[in-house]
């Protein structure tokens, strides 16, 4: 079953995950070594976020490394890309609407 990456990343824990594989690939222990949770409940996030294809697996002799898969993560900006604009668009207001103060 593929999942969904936007599932993926509701759980903060995933998010946390992400954000430490942005320095580089970690082994599964590495990564349970930053979290309170046990290896098993570390290991399942992997999973997930593997599924999801936000995370890639490089088997080096007897570890797997995981890191990001940012082609990936690269459909969640696309998304956030629409309304990146129409945020800035009520900044640029807002800020029109302060100065006539």
């Amino acid at each position: 079953m593929r999942r969904d990456i936007y599932q993926a990343i509701a759980d903060p824990t995933r998010r946390a995950i992400l954000t430490l594989l942005t320095v580089g690939a970690l082994t599964p222990n590495a990564i349970a070594g930053h979290f309170g949770s046990s290896r098993q409940a570390v290991s399942k996030h992997l999973q997930i976020l593997t599924e999801c294809g936000a995370l890639a697996q490089d088997q080096r002799g007897r570890e797997i490394y995981y890191q990001i898969n940012s082609a990936k993560l690269k459909e969640i900006d696309q998304w956030l890309e629409s309304f990146r604009s129409l945020w800035q668009t009520r900044f640029d207001q807002l800020d029109s609407l302060l100065n006539d103060l």
